[in-house]
């Protein structure tokens, strides 16, 4: 049976070769890193990127610099997500300076590196009010404006291998990503019928500030004997997987964790980026 043209599912169904990408975007934590790479690539096919800090105010500031300088025009504002509940209200306000929505990626994080027992409970609410909480607010009132427009549109969520792996000293970052990676999957059952697919993408090593590693070359001097290709991740190579979600080629891709970690995954037991010897390579 042929789909029924005047369903609302099928009038949303894009052509994978027509168009753009989203016009309309909103990048949560893009003052540098991840979510700089992400908005500024994004921007090739934008006309109003908005970009949210919370620390590094120049930070964003130069994030918009250089989305101006691919044509679009940038929205810089301050979001805090240790009070979730304030995104709401940043999110509405981007959306109104913007004139409507088509893409939202959720990229601000934090994390810690304390063994478990030592864990506050600060420090537990202060990752997960971050992390999840602020991160399904903003995925919430985002995609009720999406609902509300009728056209469809785009949610990405930045979460990390360790939203599949487990960590030691990462019991709260892992518990967020974990949660998060499976909201993602709810939503994206519940948004479909509305034409809004739902993604995650799962970096591994990146070489960021929040690495420690200010966004250096990831050729040069940067052996990473537990990952299979052998280095840390590129922000732009993130950033290209979360433009082809984006776009209208990326439309029947919904409810899917994307790992870009160099096969670090794939390795399993014998995974990990602190690892000094490739005797793993060898049975």
């Amino acid at each position: 049976m042929s789909p029924d043209p005047t369903s609302t599912s099928a009038a949303l169904v894009p052509d994978p070769t027509a168009g753009p990408g989203p016009r309309r975007v909103l990048v949560t934590g893009a003052n540098s890193g991840i979510g700089k790479a992400v908005a500024v690539a994004l921007a090739d096919d934008a006309e109003h990127v908005t970009v949210t800090w919370h620390a590094d105010e120049d930070g964003a500031r130069r994030t918009a610099e250089e989305i101006a300088a691919h044509g679009a025009t940038a929205h810089v504002v301050h979001l805090d997500l240790t009070d979730p509940t304030s995104a709401v209200g940043v999110v509405d306000d981007a959306v109104a300076a913007m004139g409507g929505l088509d893409a939202v990626v959720l990229n601000a994080g934090t994390g810690t590196a304390t063994p478990l027992l030592d864990v506050t409970w600060q420090e537990w609410r202060d990752v997960l009010s971050v992390d999840l909480d602020g991160a399904f607010v903003c995925l919430q009132t985002s995609a009720r404006h999406l609902v509300r427009q009728g056209t469809g549109g785009r949610i990405v969520a930045i979460t990390s291998v360790h939203e599949h792996a487990p960590r030691v000293g990462s019991g709260p970052y892992c518990a967020a990503k974990g949660g998060l990676g499976l909201l993602v999957k709810v939503a994206a059952l519940e948004l479909a019928e509305h034409g809004i697919t739902v993604n995650a993408v799962a970096p591994g090593e990146i070489a960021t500030p929040m690495t420690g590693q200010e966004d250096e070359s990831v050729l040069e001097g940067k052996e990473r004997p537990g990952v299979p290709l052998g280095r840390p991740g590129d922000a732009r190579e993130v950033a290209a997987v979360v433009r082809l979600l984006c776009r209208p080629e990326g439309g029947y891709v919904t409810g899917a964790s994307w790992p870009v970690d160099g096969g670090m995954l794939t390795m399993g037991p014998m995974a990990g980026s602190h690892l000094e010897s490739d005797d793993w390579r060898r049975p």
